[in-house]
């Protein structure tokens, strides 16, 4: 259950973020300069926080499948690229603050990897109705 949750928190922000609240911020009229320095604060935060989940869901994953499965399972490699992300993001973001497209880039691998991410299977689930046992 926790990582549905982290999962839905730090994926459906990252999307949410750009598909959502930014179009809507351009279409009320807000001026580009405020919209930028919007984006680039939300960006930050968002990318934090994923930096937070994606470390939760890490010792989630490890807990139920073992230190093993972060280099050999497919949600393990995908929490790896994302922490990659994560940290390349913030890399670019205060140590070569012109590269905005490496930023960019290092953000969209987050996104992308986080959606790879939700079409795989809880660790520890089987996908089986348990029966309660008196």
């Amino acid at each position: 259950m926790l990582w549905q949750l982290t999962q839905m928190l730090w994926v459906g922000g990252l999307w949410l973020l750009h598909i959502g609240l930014l179009p809507v911020l351009g279409r009320i009229g807000l001026a580009p300069l405020l919209i930028d320095e919007i984006e680039g604060m939300l960006n930050a935060l968002m990318v934090g926080f994923a930096t937070a989940c994606v470390i939760f869901q890490a010792l989630v994953l490890v807990q139920a499948e073992g230190l093993a499965s972060l280099w050999r399972d497919i949600r393990g490699q995908l929490l790896m690229m994302a922490l990659y992300a994560c940290a390349m993001f913030f890399v670019v973001r205060f140590g070569w603050p012109q590269a905005v497209r490496w930023e960019t880039f290092s953000y969209l691998v987050l996104g992308f990897s986080g959606l790879v991410l939700v079409l795989q299977p809880v660790p520890g689930w089987s996908g089986r109705v348990r029966e309660a046992h008196p």
